[in-house]
């Protein structure tokens, strides 16, 4: 008589092995699934809710006596010629200056705060050079200049003319000799050296 071997067969308790993997597998996927699903609308409230922080530019301030410039420590409203305000994001008040190409300056010079909010210049398109305005402000950047005039600042030295319209500014250089510029064409060593 033959002895019987009897062997457990190893492929059906692999099947089962891989069937129970299989079942908590499927489980744990579809846990994770859920979980996405429920878990990326919530990001993207989170997300659509936090607004990008937008800093409100402040008005141009009127001119008066109480403002001295920020670099002669000066009554500003003393001198003649255009001047310029600038709002920094960190500051109520405006800095003050006595002329434009001082404000200017200011924007360009490395030790000066960059957290500027707005820059305004005298729009001299119907100003008297001898007192220029205590609320006739413009955007510096928006505005039109004429380099190399006639006409000295408040502190004696060359000045940047500030206009509401390229009109103006040119309408001003056939007078007053000079050249057009915007805000961003002025080139920096003009400004720069005048400062000095």
């Amino acid at each position: 008589m033959q002895a019987l071997n009897f062997q457990p067969n190893i492929n059906i308790q692999n099947n089962m092995n891989l069937s129970y993997n299989l079942k908590h597998t499927t489980i744990f996927m579809n846990k994770l699934s859920a979980l996405i699903f429920i878990t990326i609308p919530f990001i993207v409230l989170l997300t659509a809710c936090e607004k990008p922080q937008v800093t409100e530019v402040p008005p141009a301030q009127t001119l008066n006596r109480e403002a001295n410039g920020y670099y002669c420590l000066m009554t500003v409203v003393n001198h003649i010629g255009p001047k310029g305000q600038i709002h920094l994001t960190d500051k109520q008040q405006a800095l003050w200056f006595t002329s434009v190409r001082d404000t200017i300056a200011f924007t360009l010079s490395p030790e000066e705060p960059k957290n500027i909010a707005a820059i305004y210049v005298n729009d001299m398109s119907d100003a008297n050079w001898d007192d220029p305005g205590a609320d006739n402000w413009i955007d510096a950047r928006k505005a039109w200049y004429v380099l190399d005039s006639n006409r000295s600042g408040g502190m004696g030295a060359p000045e940047t003319v500030p206009f509401a319209t390229r009109a103006k500014a040119e309408l001003f250089a056939e007078k007053q000799g000079g050249t057009v510029y915007s805000f961003d064409s002025i080139p920096n060593e003009y400004i720069l050296a005048a400062s000095n």
